[in-house]
């Protein structure tokens, strides 16, 4: 991966495959690879956010996610190409593979959303495969233990604060800290991918957004990740959007639907992710934990990327051709901040 410098609205002529955070470099490596072997930019976005559902080393989706409040992880996941083709799931507890399914719920069901038990019972008729340990890995599992016992230490919830754990800003990062080998300390959010490919002649632009949410969270809860509008939304006349950080601040604002159709309405994707920060921003009393940061893709192949404080990161792959030279990567921070970063 090299580093060059980011320009907010830059055109990308070719294919490209843009995700968030450090650890969008497993997606990308993953998606691209698909593209360069003739995928769709569907196959090519499950592709990669499959891989880092399935990598034990990134707690923040799929196997070795960090665990609810009861010790159990919980993946929600949505795939979309446009508003006829989308499809999502939550609360699913057993198998890794959420962005896998949340496509067999848009391809093989009526449905949009399929959620807990009955997902479950879904996957298990679609052929998918129960993980043997809960999801959890040795790391996980440690992680719960300190959480329990750090609660346990503080004397449990104050008086009247609501009920819900906030993690550190940015703590997705800990990853890239450690150098990519693994994360020193829990970390949570979501991978989302975006993929764009001009030289197809079907849908050209497709994304996914999938997470095992907050960890220690509220058993039951569901962010803003496997509902279409809010972590993710596609439409091939106007472009895409995704989201990470505190779900509940982009479901209150639609996030993701929001940023496309102010794209159709004729914003540049760095406006269209600007103005969802500042509804953010605005309509909400944002706490020192609180972080919100988004990517989008428009249907010509201008992008862009945004953060409500600094610490976000995004990864974008971009080639002149689906051959099998090297693709050209970045890793940058995100192209603009809306409010400064907290002590």
């Amino acid at each position: 991966m090299q580093n060059t410098e980011y320009t907010p609205d830059w055109p990308l002529s070719g294919p490209a495959v843009l995700s968030t955070w450090s650890f969008g470099r497993v997606a990308n490596a993953a998606a691209w690879e698909t593209l360069c072997k003739g995928g769709s930019p569907l196959d090519a976005a499950v592709a990669g956010a499959s891989a880092v559902e399935d990598d034990p080393r990134v707690d923040s989706v799929g196997v070795g996610g960090l665990p609810d409040a009861s010790g159990r992880v919980s993946l929600d996941a949505c795939v979309m190409e446009n508003p006829d083709r989308c499809g999502g799931v939550c609360y699913v507890r057993s198998y890794a593979s959420a962005a896998r399914l949340a496509r067999r719920v848009m391809e093989d069901t009526i449905h949009v959303l399929l959620a807990g038990d009955g997902a479950e019972a879904f996957a298990k008729a679609s052929g998918f495969v129960p993980h043997a340990e809960d999801l959890l890995t040795g790391e996980s599992r440690d992680a719960y233990a300190r959480w329990k016992a750090e609660r346990a230490a503080a004397g449990g919830r104050a008086a009247g604060a609501k009920m819900g754990v906030l993690p550190p800003m940015n703590v997705e990062e800990r990853y890239a800290q450690a150098g990519g080998e693994g994360s020193p300390e829990p970390s949570h959010d979501t991978v989302c991918v975006l993929v764009r490919n001009p030289q197809v002649s079907g849908h050209q632009l497709a994304g996914v957004c999938t997470t095992s949410g907050l960890g220690f969270k509220i058993p039951g809860r569901v962010g803003d990740s496997p509902i279409i509008g809010h972590g993710l939304y596609v439409d091939q006349t106007a472009g895409a959007a995704t989201a990470t950080g505190n779900g509940e601040l982009i479901m209150g604002v639609c996030g993701s639907f929001l940023a496309v159709e102010l794209m159709r309405q004729g914003r540049t994707p760095a406006e269209a992710v600007g103005e969802v920060l500042r509804r953010v921003a605005s309509r909400y009393a944002i706490q020192p934990e609180h972080q919100v940061a988004m990517i989008a893709l428009r249907a010509d192949g201008a992008w862009a990327s945004g953060s409500l404080r600094p610490g976000f990161s995004h990864c974008l792959t971009t080639g002149p051709s689906l051959t099998a030279e090297p693709a050209h990567s970045a890793l940058a921070p995100a192209g603009f901040v809306l409010l400064p970063g907290t002590a």
